[in-house]
């Protein structure tokens, strides 16, 4: 039996494309890894430094990452990633930004610099890192993405990513995995 699940990123999206993109990374079963929250403060376990760690290393592996607002919540991470330009000016993908990269149902290549290489990359970093110091951990098996398109939704999304663990107990993740 063959199995397909559609695709949640934007069709005709090259995710190589400079631009600002907001990513949540949940963990799997939204299971509390990362620590919690006390007095609207994240308070965070040993997984949640590595995970804290891991994103601010993103930068060093590839070239063409410049992280924005992020934090790390009990159960997942919120991140604005921001995609630029190589070196000498352009980006990697000539006028293939309008062209579909979900041509077929098949897994093809990694896609490099992309979004879900990055994205794929930080997740094999953390959980390595788990496995070796024998943690329990896991993701989800996707991430959420959203692609920022101007400066009002880029300070509203910043926003947001601040003000999360000061909300925490008005969000629907606290009640569905609150551990009290």
């Amino acid at each position: 039996m063959e199995y397909w699940r559609k695709s949640i990123r934007l069709g005709g999206w090259d995710y190589r494309y400079p631009s600002f993109y907001f990513v949540t990374v949940c963990t799997k079963d939204r299971r509390h890894y990362f620590g919690e929250i006390r007095n609207r403060i994240m308070g965070l376990s040993e997984q949640g430094c590595a995970a804290w760690y891991f994103w601010n290393q993103i930068p060093n592996h590839f070239d063409n990452v410049i992280l924005d607002a992020f934090v790390v919540m009990p159960n997942h991470v919120h991140g604005i990633i921001q995609i630029i330009p190589d070196e000498n000016g352009s980006h990697s993908v000539g006028t293939r930004h309008g062209v579909s990269l979900q041509t077929n149902r098949e897994f093809g290549k990694p896609i490099p610099k992309s979004l879900s290489t990055i994205c794929n990359q930080y997740k094999g970093a953390l959980t390595r890192w788990c496995n070796h110091r024998n943690y329990e951990f896991g993701w989800q098996p996707r991430f959420y993405d959203h692609i920022i398109r101007n400066q009002k939704s880029l300070d509203n999304i910043r926003q947001y990513i601040e003000m999360n663990p000061v909300n925490w107990e008005t969000d629907q993740e606290y009640s569905l995995n609150s551990r009290s």
